[in-house]
């Protein structure tokens, strides 16, 4: 499979002009000057300046010189001033670029120039792009499975010849893929089944009457019998572009290590589909308290049911969400999507709200 990396240089808001000049404040301890280093990425430079980080294409606006602000490249200088209208504009001194010796596999020395800063951490989100993926339930029980090899093994790895389920030979690569866990929301509804890329295979040049054997092309984990078999297929991905949720509103309701707490470059599962949501969906993370009876002595209501009939003519009191952090779809499904967490001031965890930031 060929997979076209994602080119993070895009950032565009779907948001009035007047609108996002109201909306951009420019933090208080934000630095008048800033230097690019290695591993910066334009998300965590914009959090310095911005408490929405998604809106950087606004301090540039009425700098008529800079002609993409999404390329800004290690040893830049960002210089942050205000114009006569007060308004806050970023300027950039560009730093010299130096080539950089590379030596190749065929041992010849070439130049190669320093490449800009990303969007957000790719090495992060990349190993997800193409091989995690949420599949409708019906589909992954319909999909052929292994069946095991001539040895009678129970585990496969790199080379092994395994007889599977695959009825033709239309397709001459797939994907293996275990069953991770289901994915369900706050109402125990299931919302696909989260599978696990265990490795690529090949039909193999002998092939029986019936059924057809593969080749393992490249294993991540062993391979077993019953793992699924997916047709390979090129994928395609588009200029990732930012945009502020507005009414859109959902729940985390798995994250992809099943981890109970969970912070920055997590990994999370949202209950929105692509038909809510699209790569580049900047959502806030909020939390909710329980409930609390208010009283002579104050109650959560979660705390004892006989607590709660004692004090039953109390005032039940609905506690509003706080806002915790925030998170970028980055891959969407059917009936859930993958989302980044950028942000997070405390502990995120499952049953956290997902809505406009």
């Amino acid at each position: 499979m060929r997979l076209k990396r994602i080119t993070w240089l895009v950032l565009a808001m779907a948001l009035c002009f007047a609108g996002l000049l109201n909306a951009m404040q420019i933090k208080s301890d934000a630095p008048q000057v800033y230097v690019v280093k290695e591993g910066d990425t334009l998300w965590d430079i914009s959090s310095l300046f911005l408490d929405k980080p998604w809106l950087w294409p606004e301090l540039w606006r009425n700098n008529t010189h800079i002609t993409n602000p999404h390329l800004i490249y290690p040893g830049d200088e960002l210089r942050l001033r205000y114009d006569d209208q007060g308004q806050p504009v970023m300027d950039i001194v560009r730093a010299e670029e130096k080539p950089r010796l590379v030596l190749s596999p065929a041992g010849k020395r070439t130049s190669k120039a320093n490449q800009a800063i990303p969007l957000l951490p790719w090495s992060v989100i990349e190993p997800y792009l193409a091989n995690d993926m949420i599949l409708e339930a019906d589909v992954y029980e319909q999909l052929p499975h292994l069946l095991g090899d001539h040895n009678g093994s129970i585990r496969f790895a790199n080379d092994d010849l395994i007889l599977s389920g695959i009825a033709d030979s239309s397709q001459d690569e797939y994907r293996v893929l275990r069953m991770q866990s289901e994915v369900v929301d706050r109402f125990d509804n299931v919302l696909g089944v989260m599978v696990r890329h265990v490795a690529d295979v090949e039909l193999s040049e002998a092939q029986p009457d019936s059924h057809r054997l593969v080749r393992v092309k490249q294993a991540n984990f062993e391979l077993k019998r019953g793992d699924k078999l997916l047709p390979q297929e090129e994928v395609e991905y588009e200029d990732m572009r930012l945009e502020a949720a507005t009414r859109q509103r959902g729940f985390i309701v798995d994250s992809l290590h099943q981890h109970g707490l969970l912070g920055k470059y997590d990994i999370v599962v949202v209950d929105l589909g692509q038909r809510e949501v699209k790569p580049g969906t900047v959502m806030g993370i909020y939390a909710q308290g329980p409930n609390i009876l208010d009283g002579e002595q104050p109650i959560y209501e979660s705390e004892t049911n006989i607590v709660k009939t004692l004090f039953s003519s109390t005032e039940e009191v609905t506690q509003p969400a706080v806002k915790i952090g925030e998170l970028v779809v980055f891959k969407t499904f059917n009936k859930a999507s993958y989302g980044l967490i950028t942000r997070s001031r405390e502990m995120v965890r499952q049953g956290a709200i997902v809505a406009a930031p």
